[in-house]
């Protein structure tokens, strides 16, 4: 069944933060855009939903805190074509082993990349932080002034009614089942469940952990995307020592290095909670998920929040628990690429965010909107994001730390 027969300038395939944003992105630079999910709007299946994400822009490797900075005032920009606010600033704490090589990387990132950052001793983190954060003595404390965070559900339908309002056609519940080139008009046409088709001229695949899956089915290319089902945990803070960790009182979002890494933010989406997870996870398909928070993280951050709150945080159990998606690259950099094969660069793949990447969803649709129509993308380095990087047994960019991502089985 051809679907009206109209052909879209850019078809957009997966309506997370990325397709929602490259969706609004191409529509406000004019482009006849349709948007295709594979099931209702704003599900809770994939990587884009939930109540909290963190903003930073301190990074080991150098090439993403000037994309993080883009990607802060593209999010006040939306907020204000809106009218709503998903991102609330704070401070960004970094903080682990005085030796750390991937907490060093980020001092050293954030000098070159211009960002003004603090490196503190335990003493100074105390006082910086109103006696909330105890560290041990071989630690140190890294404090930049770009951190925060975003409500990603609030923030996916912000950026799916603003593509509305600049034109673009939404549809939900279409599984994208099949990409072709028509080599006669040159065209793309996309299959979706229930013989529908759909033709464009310019197509983005933001698919999160079903990409590997759509890749391989359109070029007979195997991506290493991996999925991986992570869980989120959050605590109770103890009763009169609620308002310390709020964004009113300067509590910051923040990171833990080391083994494992820890991260965490103000309480914000629910009084009274923190939310402190482990940045770890268990490879999975994503129809093969358990739903459940795996015991062993547990002991774990109950140890680590003892360590650094003493008694401000009730450590006996976690009170909420929720699962979300992380799509793994060997190296943990993005995929940003064309397609290419039939498709050339009428086809961008944007995938494998690895963890990290809910707060660069404005600068990624921004770049998939910029290739998709001029074939170049402004004022970034895509080099490490390419596809190539992974042929024969490459493992992608090479790195002098370690992993972030802990992969248990």
């Amino acid at each position: 069944m051809e679907n009206s027969g109209q052909v879209f300038d850019v078809i957009v395939i997966g309506a997370g933060v990325m397709g929602s944003s490259t969706a609004y992105h191409t529509a406000k630079r004019g482009l006849t855009t349709l948007l295709l999910e594979q099931f209702d709007f704003l599900h809770y299946r994939g990587s884009s939903h939930g109540e909290s994400r963190t903003i930073r822009a301190t990074y080991p490797e150098d090439y993403y805190s000037g994309m993080a900075l883009e990607s802060s005032r593209l999010w006040e920009e939306a907020e204000a074509e809106a009218g709503y606010r998903v991102y609330f600033k704070t401070k960004q704490f970094d903080m682990g082993p005085s030796d750390n090589k991937s907490l060093l990387a980020v001092i050293s990132s954030c000098r070159k990349n211009s960002i003004p950052v603090r490196v503190l001793n335990p003493d100074e983190v105390f006082e910086e932080f109103s006696g909330i954060f105890q560290l041990p003595e071989d630690w140190i404390g890294v404090v930049t002034e770009f951190g925060g965070v975003i409500k990603p559900t609030k923030a996916v339908s912000m950026f799916q009614a603003l593509a509305l309002r600049r034109g673009a056609v939404l549809k939900d519940n279409n599984k994208v089942i099949d990409i072709a080139k028509d080599g006669e008009t040159n065209e793309i046409v996309v299959f979706t469940g229930g013989d529908g088709k759909y033709r464009c001229r310019k197509c983005v695949i933001t698919a999160g952990a079903w990409t590997r899956k759509l890749i391989e089915k359109v070029r007979g290319l195997l991506l290493p995307i991996q999925p991986l089902e992570t869980t989120v945990h959050y605590w109770k803070i103890n009763e009169g020592h609620e308002g310390k960790f709020t964004i009113e009182n300067g509590f910051p979002s923040f990171a833990s290095y080391g083994d494992p890494y820890i991260y965490g933010t103000p309480s914000l989406e629910f009084p009274g909670l923190i939310k402190i997870p482990i940045h770890a996870g268990r490879p999975c398909e994503p129809e093969d998920r358990t739903w459940a928070a795996p015991k062993a993280q547990v002991g774990v951050l109950q140890d680590w929040i003892k360590g650094r709150f003493g008694d401000l945080v009730d450590t006996e159990k976690p009170v909420m628990t929720q699962s979300c998606m992380y799509s793994m690259t060997p190296d943990e950099d993005y995929v940003i690429d064309f397609l290419g094969g039939e498709f050339g660069e009428d086809a961008v793949v944007c995938g494998g965010f690895s963890g990290h990447g809910f707060k660069m969803g404005p600068v990624v649709g921004r770049i998939a909107a910029e290739l998709v129509e001029s074939g170049r993308a402004a004022g970034v380095e895509l080099r490490h994001f390419r596809i190539g990087r992974f042929e024969g047994k490459c493992k992608g960019n090479v790195k002098d730390f370690d992993d972030q991502v802990k992969k248990s089985h």
